[in-house]
């Protein structure tokens, strides 16, 4: 989260908190334990666990930048039908949803996601893979 800063006259306003932008997102995925970046598909950032994506990050300059990720099986209609969101394409069937306006969304909620999501891929490694990276 980026705060703006103050002057001394707006003392008493409490600080600004700006939307999330892409590379604040990459920042994030890479803090988390044992994930790997990479660049897929010549212009999406890309970040796994074991090998497996968690998030994906489309940051071409000619379109609007989105971010992808898995969620829940059950929360997947409802993050689909929400205002700034979609099913990810060629991702959907395996429940990933795609944030196409990052405006609609807190930096708080949209890390919490990217967590679970991630949460949720290393869920699904091999339980030798998992112990080799201290996560079972």
């Amino acid at each position: 989260m980026i705060e703006a800063t103050k002057s001394s006259t707006d003392a008493a306003l409490p600080p600004i908190t700006l939307l999330m932008n892409v590379p604040a997102i990459l920042k994030f995925c890479a803090a988390l334990p044992h994930a790997a970046g990479d660049v897929k598909w010549g212009v999406d950032q890309v970040y796994s666990i074991g090998g497996r994506m968690f998030c994906v990050a489309c940051v071409d300059s000619k379109k609007q930048s989105s971010v992808s990720f898995k969620v829940d099986d059950d929360m997947f209609l409802s993050y689909s039908d929400r205002d700034g969101f979609i099913p990810a394409p060629y991702m959907a069937r395996a429940k990933w949803v795609q944030i196409i306006n990052l405006k609609k969304i807190s930096d708080a909620e949209l890390k919490t996601l990217i967590k679970r999501s991630y949460e949720l891929v290393a869920m699904k490694l091999t339980r030798k893979l998992r112990t080799e990276l201290g996560i079972a």
